[in-house]
């Protein structure tokens, strides 16, 4: 056994200045290499995250000038149906004036024309009566004449 260990202290002693060398190596690469490169990913990985938050507020922006685009066309729809409802009830407004102003206008004329026809009517039965009893005499002439001749 005391072979084995004397053997063994030979092989580490042997060994020392390679596990120098492997601390020297790794004390190197970890300040020359992993050091910089923990840098990089670390500023990649923010920026990377950066774009994605920018990204993320861009979108909510955009989501947000949409809805505000909608309201806005939503509103000017009303206003055009509340403009075309206005000129609706002011068409239908002046076509009811227009009606009873041609109502009364007609009926007016029905009553001239019903007055003129009163008028007529008795004209004509006082010029019926006053030729009637001429009429009459010339009708009782000729029938007594008839008799007579």
């Amino acid at each position: 056994m005391e072979q084995t260990l004397q053997a063994l202290g030979g092989i580490l002693l042997k060994a020392i200045p390679t596990i120098v060398l492997v601390l020297i190596l790794h004390i190197y690469l970890k300040k020359m290499l992993f050091g910089p490169l923990d840098r990089v990913l670390k500023q990649r990985d923010e920026a990377t995250a950066g774009a994605r938050k920018a990204a993320e507020q861009s979108f909510a922006k955009a989501e947000q000038r949409a809805a505000e685009y909608e309201a806005a066309i939503r509103e000017a729809r009303a206003d055009v149906y509340k403009e075309h409802e206005q000129a609706r009830k002011q068409l239908l407004a002046e076509q009811d004036a227009r009606l009873k102003d041609a109502k009364s206008r007609v009926d007016a004329m029905i009553q001239e024309a019903k007055t003129r026809i009163q008028a007529e009517a008795e004209s004509a039965k006082q010029s019926l009566a006053a030729s009637a009893g001429v009429l009459a005499d010339q009708i009782s002439d000729a029938v007594l004449n008839r008799r007579a001749s």
